[in-house]
């Protein structure tokens, strides 16, 4: 059984530990929020209450918050690799459930990246193991769009273009979903956003138009930055 550390965690760490660098990183960003905003951590601990619920992938390239220049607080993030909305998901479903019937979101944003390694591993060849099964779907949409992918000038660009797919696949995904469909049929304001990120120039872009009601439109739209007052 570990042994809990009951002492400052900074002066407790071993001078080899390879984590104690985060530690004094922590100190000075918590130290910086405060000179910058005196009750910036009191505000965190009486409210949460975010506008937006953030579907994104996992990896480290795409912070969430930090994209949108939004603070800790004013955006609920779920994160996992490629970025899917599967139904049969129970920890998606889980924050699913809580964004919408707790912190009562308006935006669901479901946003994928250029340059996936989800995407490019869906491509690939199969693995047998836990990451395999959860590319199933992408691998299950890369074959039904297979001629339009195939139609692309190289590889790069199949994979980009998978991305796109891969993000209003998982829009469609979300507005069947029974917790949004349920939203939707309270009269509750809810929109579900796709959009994707370009990790060479730091900007998001639609990927399709937003969905606020049941079988509305939504029509792929691939080329114009996000630059819209109502989602962010």
């Amino acid at each position: 059984m570990v042994a809990p550390l009951h002492s400052d965690n900074s002066a407790s760490l071993a001078d080899g530990d390879s984590i104690a660098d985060l530690f004094d990183r922590n100190l000075e960003w918590a130290r910086g929020k405060t000179q910058s905003d005196p009750d910036f951590f009191a505000r965190l601990v009486g409210q949460q209450s975010p506008r937006y619920f953030w579907v994104g992938c996992s990896d480290s390239r795409v912070p969430a918050t930090e994209i949108v220049d939004l603070d800790p607080g004013e955006m609920f993030v779920h994160r996992n690799i490629a970025n899917l909305t599967p139904v049969s998901d129970i920890n998606f479903n889980a924050a699913l459930l809580f964004a919408i019937n707790v912190l009562r979101v308006r935006h669901v944003l479901v946003v994928g990246h250029y340059g996936c390694g989800g995407i490019r591993a869906a491509r690939s060849a199969v693995s047998n193991d836990a990451i395999g099964a959860w590319l199933t779907p992408v691998r299950a949409l890369c074959w039904q769009h297979r001629g339009i992918l195939h139609a692309l000038p190289n590889e790069p660009a199949r994979d980009d273009r998978l991305c796109e797919l891969n993000v209003v696949h998982q829009v469609d995904q979300v507005c069947a979903n029974p917790l949004v469909r349920q939203a939707w049929q309270d009269g509750r304001e809810l929109s579900v956003h796709g959009l994707i990120y370009a990790i060479g120039d730091g900007l998001l872009r639609r990927v399709c138009n937003p969905v606020s009601r049941p079988g509305a439109a939504r029509a792929d739209s691939c080329s114009e930055d996000v630059n819209d007052e109502h989602i962010l």
